[in-house]
């Protein structure tokens, strides 16, 4: 089948970066999308491996030259997906993987029809809760903002074509490949979306009401 671009999105959390990892290791036809950023760049980061570098102004250029399929500004800092990405990656025949929020998810759709989108459920709201709380290098103030951004993100999973849950590692990897390949009978079932939302939604407002 025709390779195209692939969309993961999911809360904080739930694991998709792992999977997109575990995804790139296993197959030479996936490639990462390679963002732009006008933040500097951190120890250890090379630009066009990492991040593409830009400048404000060239990343402002970008913009208005319609360069970019998504974008959006966090921290003080431009963040976006280059429209080459796509078109470099359709030549040489590779699936591009996008790792991205629910936002930028919505503008990819909107610009780049042909992408298929899959949303990465955590297997609970309480591992998603844990997972968060247990990591101990963020202050309260930030996993609770993390937990927020959670109940607006999974209350988006209804635009996605699928829905993984990241309950076993493996399996979770093992379902988007099967995407990949055009596959979707085999993706495991999972409960029915509204319960699933509506299970995460409860733990996560349990615990943010309890840390009040």
């Amino acid at each position: 089948m025709t390779p195209f671009p692939l969309v993961l999105s999911a809360p904080s959390g739930a694991g998709k970066t792992t999977i997109a990892r575990r995804l790139r290791a296993r197959r030479d036809d996936v490639v990462f999308s390679i963002s732009a950023t006008t933040r500097a760049p951190r120890p250890g980061e090379r630009d066009g491996v990492d991040y593409h570098f830009v400048a404000e102004d060239e990343f402002r250029r970008m913009i208005a030259a319609g360069e970019l399929i998504e974008w959006a500004e966090v921290h003080g800092g431009y963040y976006g997906t280059p429209l080459r990405n796509v078109r470099e990656a359709a030549a040489r025949g590779q699936y591009l993987l996008l790792d991205i929020d629910v936002q930028g998810a919505r503008q990819i759709r909107a610009a780049v029809p042909e992408a298929v989108h899959v949303f990465i459920f955590p297997p609970s709201g309480q591992a998603l809760v844990q997972r968060l709380t247990g990591r101990g290098s963020e202050d309260e103030a930030r996993v609770q903002r993390r937990l927020q951004n959670a109940l607006a993100e999974i209350a988006t999973a209804a635009e996605f074509d699928h829905v993984v849950v990241n309950d076993e590692l493996d399996a979770a990897v093992e379902d988007v490949n099967a995407v990949l390949e055009g596959h979707v009978d085999a993706l495991r079932a999972h409960p029915p979306l509204e319960r699933l939302v509506g299970e995460i939604r409860s733990e996560i407002e349990r615990h943010l009401g309890s840390s009040v």
